[in-house]
């Protein structure tokens, strides 16, 4: 496999099932979906699986959505990652790398390559990566024989190789997604029509596999809709949180009077209420004096591209002088560090019963106290419901933020080490594992049968 970097990590026995794990959003990638990738390809190799990843190299993440390099650190050491390039010349700087009609108009160039990436699969951009997907994955199956094959979206190129070999071998495939296909989760409306050539692809993918994951009810009951002949091969695999990212926190004793950190760990990009957040905040401080002598701290990408996005970047910088502050991108290595530094919470999230956002599972797993900015509709409300220290808001709005932050607080100032514990106790239940291997077990238990039975 010329193309293919040097593998690493070993098998765990020629005997297990092998299963081939295609995920874009794999270390070092930075982006949100990256956690997910890295549990689920864990979560394999824990239950006894040979486990081949998939994914792009680590050029492709430096040059397109930054890199996280610290959080290749966590990949089980059993695991083989088998990375090819994607798309070369995209987002290259140095302009002597760069073809001549790059060079003559970068626009026409970025449109060419947009429009021909549609071709082999039609999803903007990323559709020229299944002619690389499916001749690696293949090269993996000859090499050593692969018993299921999971592909993690988006891009959901990134399921092509399992219907691919599904139609080449026989091979059983599983569609995870982490987000949505031609569902706006945003909005709650339909991505395209019922009749484009992307719809019949997913109807073709989806009519074809084992099983399809989604990471909360509300959006695995949209495709059940859509699909109800294939609902029942349909599960929530929600997100959780990393255990082994969370070391004790420090002590804290009672004391109304001292200073707070009110903490935001995640990616602060267009759709989530910062400009309300941040306005309520300004309101609390006014009316509270804990929230007043209380600083407010940012920690996260701007945006999801490797530039951090401007307008995110001056509006934070607009409420510096009421003690807020952006401190930067955390590593997943930072994590346990991060939250250390952190007496409350801001859950900020975009409005839609689509969205649970990632981080919920982890700041419940604090134990900290927790401002609930965003409306009530949002999926990670019924996560967060029955965690005692939970404080909502019934819209966002500059004034309910404002009331949420004093009465978080409050809470906080008052917080006791056992209190935090009794808190992380509540959250045991949202951990990774819980909401993966039952999953996982249960494909082992499926095909464990028939593993060294080869085509």
């Amino acid at each position: 496999m010329a193309a293919m970097s040097e593998a690493i990590g070993s098998t765990v026995s020629q005997d297990s099932p092998h299963v081939l794990y295609v995920a874009w959003g794999y270390p070092p990638s930075r982006g949100a979906g990256m956690y997910r990738a890295l549990a689920t390809a864990n979560a394999f190799a824990k239950t006894g699986w040979r486990v081949t990843v998939l994914t792009a190299t680590h050029d492709t993440f430096e040059r397109l959505t930054g890199s996280d390099p610290d959080s290749e650190k966590y990949i089980d050491p059993h695991i083989r990652v088998v990375r090819i390039p994607y798309a070369p010349g995209l987002g290259e700087r140095d302009l002597r790398k760069w073809s001549r009609a790059h060079v003559y108009s970068p626009v026409l160039w970025n449109f060419a390559r947009w429009l021909l990436s549609r071709l082999p699969f039609p999803e903007g951009g990323y559709g020229s990566w299944k002619v690389p997907l499916t001749t690696a994955a293949t090269e993996i199956h000859r090499e050593s024989p692969v018993d299921l094959v999971v592909g993690s979206a988006n891009p959901n190129v990134d399921f092509a190789p399992g219907m691919y070999l599904h139609r080449k071998h026989g091979i059983p495939y599983v569609m995870d997604y982490r987000d949505a296909w031609h569902l706006d989760v945003y909005s709650g409306k339909r991505l395209g029509t019922r009749y484009s050539r992307s719809r019949r692809v997913e109807r073709r993918l989806i009519d074809g596999a084992s099983e399809a994951w989604f990471v909360n009810r509300a959006i695995r009951d949209w495709h059940a809709a859509e699909y109800p002949s294939r609902a029942e091969h349909f599960h929530v695999v929600a997100n959780g949180f990393d255990p082994s990212f969370f070391d004790t926190l420090p002590d804290r004793q009672r004391d109304p009077d001292r200073e707070l950190t009110f903490g935001y760990l995640g990616t602060i990009y267009g759709p989530i209420p910062l400009r309300e957040t941040l306005d309520g905040w300004r309101i609390a401080r006014t009316e509270s004096p804990t929230v007043a002598r209380s600083k407010l701290v940012f920690r996260g990408r701007l945006g999801h591209f490797a530039e951090p996005d401007p307008i995110a970047a001056a509006l934070l910088r607009e409420y510096e002088s009421d003690d807020v502050a952006y401190l930067g991108p955390a590593s997943k290595s930072q994590v346990s560090e991060v939250y250390r530094g952190f007496d409350a919470l801001l859950l900020v999230i975009g409005r839609s019963k689509y969205i649970t956002s990632g981080k919920v599972f982890e700041y419940a797993a604090t134990g900290l106290p927790i401002a609930a900015l965003h409306h009530p509709e949002t999926a990670a409300t019924e996560v967060l419901s029955g965690y005692p220290l939970h404080f909502a808001v019934p819209e966002p709005t500059p004034r309910h933020i404002a009331d949420a932050l004093i009465a978080t607080a409050e809470a906080a100032a008052g917080q006791t080490t056992a209190e935090v514990e009794q808190m992380k106790k509540w959250a045991a239940h949202l951990s990774r594992d819980a909401q993966l291997l039952p999953r996982v077990t249960a494909l082992r238990a499926q095909f464990a049968p028939t593993a060294g039975a080869r085509p």
